[in-house]
């Protein structure tokens, strides 16, 4: 029995996993959406410098399910989510696991500010009360939830401004030290507004090609979501890939193939906006939980 005890005891946790779940699904299901699957192991993942994925049979498993799930919005699904596995290597922590759960949904149509709206509405309703305990914090969820612009952030919290921090090397190191443990312990926080250096697969803002159209969600510290309005520009996504490939490379990690049929796939989707979002972080959230291993059936160094 002392080998299920971990197990055992996370009986209440898990039950309330089940039922948030359960919410996430009828949210989207009400608002049209369709729930699809794409494939767990993928021929070539996005490159990204901070990002690891597991070789698996000669291809990867995925760290997202973003690319697959673009292809389908060029294919003309309009509205798709997917709660999902993904696989990050090396991730272990309090708040990360190797393997875990995401949540990803797609909109055409619509851009990052929509897809704010459509997220507070989606915590507010998974949560199914107005205020929420998170280590030791308070945290009203009444909507709007608090927007600050990344350059707004650092100016307040970081005591420096985005270019100084970026030219300093700093940006990561400023961020999580004294950004990200400020964001969110009022109310849900969006930062919003990223440098182009840090845009990933988001396009660059109408108007103002200084910041990219990303956001990021942060409860208690935490981050719970990070979202884009879509980058639908071929040569302009293939060039980032490629920037992304040569920092891997200086940085010894192994190359991964070119993500020709994603590419291929851009010329045909439509303006939108998607987000991925950390089931399991937010369940921690939810149910104030010190740690992601309270939250899910079983940690790797139980198997």
């Amino acid at each position: 029995m002392s080998g299920s005890w971990p197990l055992s005891k996370r009986r209440n946790a898990l039950l309330e996993r089940g039922a948030i779940f359960s919410r996430v699904r009828a949210f989207f299901q009400e608002k049209g959406y369709l729930e699809v699957e794409t494939p767990f192991r993928i021929p070539a993942p996005a490159p990204e410098a901070n990002i690891d994925a597991i070789a698996c049979a000669g291809w990867f498993l995925q760290t997202s399910p973003e690319l697959c799930m673009k292809r389908m919005l060029a294919a003309g699904y309009r509205r798709i989510f997917q709660i999902c596995r993904c696989w990050r290597e090396g991730e272990r922590g309090v708040r990360h696991l190797s393997e875990f759960t995401m949540l990803e949904w797609y909109r055409a149509g619509v851009d990052y500010l929509f897809l704010m709206e459509e997220t507070e509405a989606l915590v507010c309703a998974v949560a199914a009360r107005p205020r929420i305990r998170y280590r030791g914090l308070d945290i009203d969820l009444a909507t709007p939830f608090e927007r600050i612009t990344v350059a707004e952030a650092f100016r307040l919290y970081a005591g420096s401004t985005v270019t100084e921090a970026l030219d300093a090397g700093l940006f990561d190191e400023l961020m999580v030290e004294r950004i990200e443990p400020r964001l969110g312990v009022v109310r849900p926080t969006f930062i919003y507004d990223y440098p182009p250096c840090c845009a990933a697969l988001s396009r660059l803002k109408r108007g103002d090609a200084t910041v990219a159209e990303r956001f990021e969600l942060y409860i208690g510290g935490l981050e719970i979501a990070n979202a884009f309005s879509e980058l639908t520009d071929a040569a302009e996504q293939r060039s980032r890939f490629e920037a992304a490939a040569a920092e891997r490379a200086a940085l010894g990690k192994p190359p991964y193939p070119v993500a020709e049929k994603f590419l291929a796939a851009l010329a045909g989707m439509p303006e939108s906006a998607g987000i991925a979002l950390g089931l399991d972080r937010l369940v921690m959230v939810l149910l104030d939980a010190e740690s992601i291993d309270e939250v899910v059936a079983f940690t790797t160094e139980e198997l």
